[in-house]
């Protein structure tokens, strides 16, 4: 973590507060993707309500339809994007990042899906329900393709500096405050890009200040002031003794009118949204946080997934696998599969199975590279480690070394997604927090394995497993298979 030690700006004068030159055209950038986004939703609408109508009457003489549709797929169209509309599917706030965009295109398909059936029974003008299903179930799954595309052009315009993205003023003390930035800055597509600091009177001086590379530009009785000067669309409030109850409402009401959100980010970090529920009480807003879930229905259902996906994926890559194992042994001695002892759920030891990548005697010359180690932690990884064979090297650039955990899988040992599988000399000096990693199964992929892989830090890499173990859902499994495979294409981080 970056110190939270105040640093004197090289100038000895009061800075100018930083109001970026480009807040305009940052401004223009949302209002151009929203726009996008209105079209090819128009768009796509378009395309559904035809491709229903041509299905369904594709076999059939349009003048043998007694129903009008010229009528009825222009306004069905038009409803469709009202709803979309109306359910704030063009809200700043939930585009870009997270499953709230995604869930408000699905609800407001569905609830336009559900009141044309209603309003179609009651009046009984006889539309087609085929033409209503090919329509809806066409139109949803490309407005959310769409809007997965749309929005992994956005992350990659915002990894090159051109994307559009909240500019936020960060509020609390200098440590919360640092830890906050640090956690925006791990995830920069998510859209937030800190341009300043207020920090308490006390800790202010005459001359400019820093927290770390954020300047500090104002303290909490001129936050309304560096919102004005900085351009800022985004005051995010983290902890402070000197912000109470009052002074967090009083800011909220200076706030309205401007178009600028204020957002609280509690010290409560790492839980997933599910597990957090929010209930007023007494006119304070307390935050309920559910307890993990490690046994019952849910895990029964994800083991019956896991293996049925393992089964069905073995059997295709079976051909796979055995050109594999002649690719191996034609290129070194040794035995096709390593298997090395691994510790899973609840500390029990157990074999994993991979295509060896190495030569057989990697273990006795691993003491002579120790120094030559490029990661923190617990673990080595060495970008080019010599013991890796011409074979192995292009296995684990692609992953397939690893296609024989699928027996893993199917024997129980192993969970499709889950945190990576430590070895028992690591496991030996886990402390209490990482040994919660052991209470879920690993993983042949995880968090870990779509976030960088080897090219994680160490911290990074416990953060990332620690919290897929205590926030895991089917749900964000399936997300993470998807993301997978990405992964692997890229081969980022894999050696």
């Amino acid at each position: 973590m970056t110190s939270a030690t105040l640093t004197p700006a090289p100038e000895q004068r009061r800075p100018d507060i930083p109001r970026d030159t480009t807040v305009s055209a940052l401004r223009i950038r949302q209002r151009h993707y929203v726009r996008t986004l209105v079209i090819v939703d128009a768009v796509v609408v378009a395309v559904a309500v035809l491709a229903g109508f041509v299905g369904r009457f594709y076999d059939t003489p349009v003048v043998g339809v007694e129903v009008p549709y010229f009528v009825i797929l222009p306004v069905l169209a038009v409803v469709w994007l009202l709803t979309l509309k109306g359910l704030r599917c063009y809200d700043d706030r939930v585009l870009g990042y997270g499953a709230d965009e995604y869930r408000r295109i699905f609800s407001a398909s569905a609830r336009v899906a559900g009141g044309v059936a209603i309003a179609g029974y009651l009046i009984d003008i006889g539309v087609a329900r085929g033409f209503l299903a090919i329509s809806f179930a066409l139109g949803t799954a490309l407005l959310i393709l769409a809007r997965w595309l749309a929005r992994k052009r956005l992350h990659r315009l915002r990894g090159k500096g051109r994307g559009w993205s909240r500019r936020v003023l960060v509020v609390g003390d200098a440590p919360h405050v640092l830890e906050l930035v640090h956690t925006l800055r791990r995830e920069p597509y998510a859209g937030y890009h800190v341009v300043g600091a207020c920090i308490p009177d006390a800790l202010l001086a005459p001359v400019p200040q820093r927290l770390g590379d954020v300047p500090v530009v104002g303290s909490f009785r001129t936050i309304l002031d560096a919102v004005a000067a900085t351009g800022v669309d985004t005051v995010a409030v983290t902890a402070s003794g000197e912000l109470t109850a009052g002074r967090l409402r009083r800011l909220g009401w200076q706030l309205e009118g401007t178009d600028v959100d204020l957002v609280l980010a509690p010290a409560l970090t790492d839980v997933a949204g599910p597990r957090i529920h929010t209930r007023p009480v007494a006119g304070l807003p307390l935050i309920h946080v559910e307890a993990p879930e490690f046994r019952g229905a849910r895990k029964v259902v994800k083991a019956f997934v896991d293996r049925s996906i393992a089964l069905l994926v073995t059997l295709v890559a079976l051909p796979v696998m055995a050109a594999i194992a002649i690719a191996i042994k034609i290129d070194s001695r040794g035995p096709v599969i390593f298997r090395q002892t691994r510790v899973g759920m609840d500390s029990k030891e157990f074999g994993v199975f991979k295509f060896r990548t190495m030569v057989t005697n990697a273990d006795a010359l691993l003491a002579d590279l120790q120094a030559k180690n490029e990661t923190d932690g617990l673990m080595f990884k060495m970008r080019n480690d010599p013991r890796v064979t011409r074979v192995g090297r292009f296995l684990r650039k692609w992953s397939l070394d690893e296609v024989p955990q699928l027996f893993n899988v199917l024997l129980g040992h192993m969970s499709l997604v889950g945190p990576r599988p430590p070895l028992p000399s690591e496991v030996a000096r886990y402390d209490g927090d990482l040994a919660r990693r052991l209470l879920v199964k690993p993983g042949m992929t995880g968090l870990w394995q779509v976030s960088g892989r080897s090219d994680l830090s160490w911290e990074d890499g416990v953060r990332l497993d620690l919290f897929y173990v205590e926030n895991w859902s089917l749900a964000a499994d399936l997300t993470i298979l998807w993301k997978t495979l990405g992964a692997v294409v890229r081969s980022r981080g894999a050696y």
